[in-house]
């Protein structure tokens, strides 16, 4: 479902950085995949790739069929917009937008009458034990429960792909271990793929498989939770 190989990323001029080297991923549709790594070896950097956010200096990067450096910015934008979902860690849901209308906006984005974005709405925030705080502004809520609008969000236009950049680095352990069993359970269900990334043994005990990115790419990993 996304493949990268032999993908490699420079940054900077004369002077450049090399970020990534010759990584390569397979990740197949229904699973989760977690790579970790310290801070500043690319991990980011890596989901910005695998979102056709940046592109690499060599390599490939297949998603869902489509060789993503074959297409114009266009076409990625479409893809991203259709196939993908994103959680941050700093959840990036807009302020002045209820739960309800943070997490209709990809379908609204998509073109997707109001009433019927609602509706999806109102249904993606139940699954996620929302279904009382439709009308709440984040202001109005807690850390773990904005994180559950994030991962209502993501899922609610059913993306073949989903991307959690640190998902959960501002909760407590026993929410952070709450919302990723829910973003596990949410995405088994669908059959959509997760790449997640993170520097925590206990976030990444949840993937189906770890890697550990390092200068030299990605190795397999078992993290410990010593």
């Amino acid at each position: 479902m996304l493949t990268l190989t032999h993908v490699s990323k420079r940054y900077g001029g004369t002077q450049a950085r090399e970020v990534l080297r010759s990584v390569n991923l397979e990740l197949p549709a229904g699973q989760c995949l977690a790579v970790m790594g310290e801070s500043g070896v690319g991990k980011s950097t890596l989901l910005n790739l695998a979102a056709g956010l940046d592109r690499p200096d060599t390599g490939q990067i297949v998603f869902d069929g489509d060789d993503l450096l074959a297409l114009d910015d266009d076409a990625v934008t479409l893809i991203r917009r259709r196939k993908i979902g994103f959680v941050f860690q700093a959840f990036h849901v807009l302020p002045n937008l209820s739960a309800a209308q943070n997490v209709a906006l990809p379908l609204l984005l998509n073109g997707m009458r109001r009433h019927e974005a609602a509706m999806q709405a109102a249904t993606a925030l139940a699954s996620v034990g929302l279904e009382g705080h439709a009308n709440a502004l984040p202001r109005e809520m807690s850390g773990g429960q904005l994180q559950r609008v994030a991962i209502a969000r993501a899922l609610v236009h059913q993306p073949r792909l989903v991307l959690a950049d640190e998902p959960t680095g501002n909760l407590d352990h026993d929410t952070a271990m709450r919302v990723l069993r829910l973003l596990r359970d949410s995405t088994q269900r669908t059959g959509t793929g997760v790449l997640l990334v993170t520097h925590s043994a206990a976030v990444a005990a949840i993937a189906d498989q770890v890697l550990r990115l390092t200068p030299n790419g990605l190795e397999p990993h078992i993290p410990s939770l010593a």
